[in-house]
């Protein structure tokens, strides 16, 4: 945001000051068009003080200016026939090939991106790795189909509907379709982009092309994504330096000095894929990528850039994805020609709701108002986008879908052998939150039309009425890696960005029963989550026991070997919390999630200010009557707390770069285990799952590079609207 400054009657207000009105100050944004006349009416109203501090009544002032109303996705008639999409690693770049770039990756100065103004901080020789394996990710406008069902366009009544084309012609109620293609961008044109299977001791080198200008399909862009076409990466939670982490405190100072990297530019990312101070501890299992653009992480990602990184440790075979040895985790690996290796029944399951336009909501809201997006030509209806990905940049309950996808496909089918699976979780959503259940049913699945529901209830669009829990899941790692002990779930919850790892065993049931070919088992969504809020129902805030929702088919089929073994005994040794840690509380470090008073473009803040890249943030005064910068020195550890500041919301809180240990939640220990609610405390993770009001103390370290990184709300629309600080790391 720039800091244009605007004089009004008695005193200078900046751009920035402005946006912090809502949906209501966007319109006065447009100062520079003649929208100053905004500014004395926005003071008649009291929302302007003399220091630029706004009420809270901008909020509701915001709901009168902006519509908070979603789109009815059509019904999928045939869910369950798709296959679930299960990626195959990408090959790497032959070194012959890259060899002849133009500009070749290597550690010297200015071979770091396009612009020739960074270097890389550490080349993989300082670690003791060879030199990177090389991968090219080209990021492009593609079209992409979530369903190949027919479709029955219907409205929030359930009841069959209107529905139109992209040429104007309107279709009469009851007309059965097909979806047209959504645009996404998506890196090498996929949603989810390519798997790129990575490993401890060999260095991964990414080179992320920006070729968003391109639209070689000539695709409509939507109103959604960066309006520059600009995209920032971020293989979240990799220990990586800066320059490489693709966090905006970074670029905005360094690098392209902007929101991100625009087209026609590239930039290298070097991932050592080496754990934080050497330590064999502190290994991880399976990273994602996204994009993390300033101020528009939610729209492209949502939009499609999404990746998968599942990273194996073969030291000692310990994980290598050989269930010969080491802990012996479901995985059969195959070697490939090409350089790259897959790993048979180790399946990542990457979840996204999404909403399809039904051509007859009104597309409005600040960002409209803003002028980025000026061909749409909001507010106003767009028929002509019927049936495509329907996004709303600023919700004020937060976005979620109501239309599910495994693997970018709705309502898919996973054929199994009756043996172990490996199952790794992401959710790759703006904001939903979901608990998963594996579940028998006879009737089977019933669109939630048929049975009565309207709405909300619509959301999900099918329901197993008469489902039982049938299995359970062994939980073998979390954010962090491979957890001390396998932990037994019937069921869990999976917030934005979190990954969980789990061995399912496919050839029992859980009373011992033994399954047949042709069984069918549903994963089961039972977190109800009308908005971006948080749930309403789930099993420990009350469970609905008609909101079960099969997001994916699983059919048995024949018996395969299996020489993989569920875990009995310790997994993994933890990285050591200091038998003194208390000592450092009161000189920790406080960051409180807050809801503006001001709604609009800083709807959400930390520490009760926006997202400065210019600087690191500033803690809350802590019990030592200090208010310490978000500065920790290179090789550091050290205790913060990060609170959850109320309204009825929760937030995923996620800090760039090492993982950490919960020490703490609501003053009560947790990092031996022992919390019901949040099982995964006794592991390492690198996102805090913050429930309303409770406030959680984590230990950290701070190795290996210095720089400028971020921590913010895994809820992208909170982090796109200022939930966002950056903190930095010095020699």
């Amino acid at each position: 945001m720039s800091d244009v400054e605007i004089e009004t009657e008695n005193h200078t207000i900046k751009r920035r000051t402005l946006l912090q009105l809502g949906a209501a100050g966007a319109a006065a944004v447009a100062i520079g068009a003649g929208a100053s006349a905004v500014v004395p009416d926005l003071k008649k109203k009291g929302l302007m003080s003399k220091d630029g501090v706004f009420e809270d009544a901008s909020i509701a002032l915001a709901g009168a200016v902006y519509t908070e109303a979603f789109p009815t996705s059509p019904l999928i008639l045939s869910p369950f026939n798709d296959l679930l999409p299960i990626p195959k690693a990408l090959a790497p770049v032959q070194s012959l090939t890259y060899k002849s770039w133009a500009q070749t990756p290597g550690p010297g100065l200015g071979q770091q991106n396009s612009l020739g103004n960074v270097r890389h901080q550490k080349w993989s020789s300082d670690v003791g790795s060879p030199d990177p394996v090389v991968y090219e990710l080209k990021m492009q406008v593609r079209g992409h189909s979530f369903t190949s069902s027919k479709v029955m366009p219907i409205n929030s009544l359930g009841k069959p509907t209107i529905s139109f084309d992209a040429n104007g012609v309107t279709y009469p109620a009851g007309t059965v379709r097909t979806l047209p293609l959504s645009t996404i961008y998506g890196f090498n044109g996929q949603f989810p982009g390519p798997m790129i299977n990575a490993e401890y001791g060999k260095p991964c080198l990414i080179r992320f092309k920006n070729e968003l200008d391109q639209n070689p399909l000539n695709l409509d862009r939507q109103d959604f994504g960066a309006p520059d076409w600009s995209a920032l990466i971020h293989l979240h939670n990799a220990h990586t330096a800066p320059e490489s982490d693709g966090n905006p405190h970074f670029s905005m100072n360094a690098g392209p000095k902007s929101h991100g990297y625009v087209p026609g530019q590239w930039v290298d990312h070097l991932y050592l894929n080496w754990p934080a101070g050497g330590d064999d501890r502190e290994k991880q299992t399976f990273f994602w990528f996204h994009d993390h653009r300033m101020d528009h992480t939610g729209s492209n990602v949502y939009k499609g850039l999404v990746g998968l990184y599942p990273i194996y440790d073969p030291k000692n075979g310990r994980d290598m994805g050989d269930e010969r040895q080491g802990l012996r985790l479901p995985g059969v690996r195959t070697n490939n020609p090409d350089g790259s290796f897959d790993v048979a029944y180790d399946i990542p399951l990457a979840f996204f709701d999404a909403r399809l336009d039904d051509g007859t909501t009104i597309h409005q809201d600040i960002h409209d108002s803003l002028g980025e997006f000026p061909d749409a030509k909001n507010p106003k209806k767009h028929p002509e986008w019927w049936g495509k990905t329907f996004y709303k940049h600023f919700p004020n309950h937060g976005f979620v879908g109501d239309i599910m996808t495994v693997n970018g496909t709705a309502y898919p089918v996973l054929n199994v052998k009756r043996r172990k699976y490996r199952l790794r979780f992401l959710d790759c959503s703006i904001a939903r939150i979901y608990e998963f259940k594996l579940m028998s049913s006879t009737q089977g699945p019933k669109s939630a039309v048929s049975l009565g529901y309207t709405g909300n209830e619509l959301q999900g669009q099918y329901r197993i009425p008469d489902g039982q829990q049938c299995m359970k899941f062994t939980e073998i790692a979390a954010d962090g890696g491979i957890l001390p002990f396998a932990i037994t779930r019937d069921s869990f919850e999976l917030w934005p960005a979190k990954r969980r790892e789990f061995i399912v065993d496919f050839t029992k049931y859980q009373d011992g029963t033994p399954t047949t070919k042709g069984d069918v088992i549903y994963l089961t969504n039972i977190m109800k989550m009308p908005d971006g809020r948080m749930w309403s129902n789930s099993s420990r805030f009350g469970s609905d026991p008609n909101y079960k929702i099969p997001m994916m088919k699983i059919v048995i089929g024949d018996t395969a070997p299996d020489d993989s073994l569920i875990p009995t005994g310790q997994m993994a040794e933890l990285p050591p919390v200091p038998a003194n840690w208390q000592s450092m509380v009161a000189d920790r470090k406080i960051f409180e999630l807050q809801r503006g008073s001001a709604g609009g473009e800083v709807e959400w803040l930390i520490n009760g200010t926006l997202f400065d890249p210019t600087k690191p943030a500033t803690s809350m005064k802590n019990p030592a009557g200090k208010s310490p910068l978000a500065q920790q020195k290179v090789g550091s550890f050290a205790v913060w707390e990060i609170r959850n500041g109320g309204g009825g919301w929760v937030h995923p809180m996620h800090l760039h770069m090492e993982e950490h240990r919960t020490l703490t939640r609501n003053g009560v220990v947790t990092m031996n285990g022992g919390n019901a609610a949040h099982p995964d405390d006794m592991s390492k993770e690198d996102l805090v799952a913050l429930d309303p009001g409770e406030s959680v103390l984590i230990y950290r370290g701070f190795r290996d590079f210095v720089g400028q990184y971020v921590a913010h709300c895994h809820n992208l629309a909170h982090e796109d609207h200022a939930m966002m600080f950056g903190w930095e790391i010095t020699a």
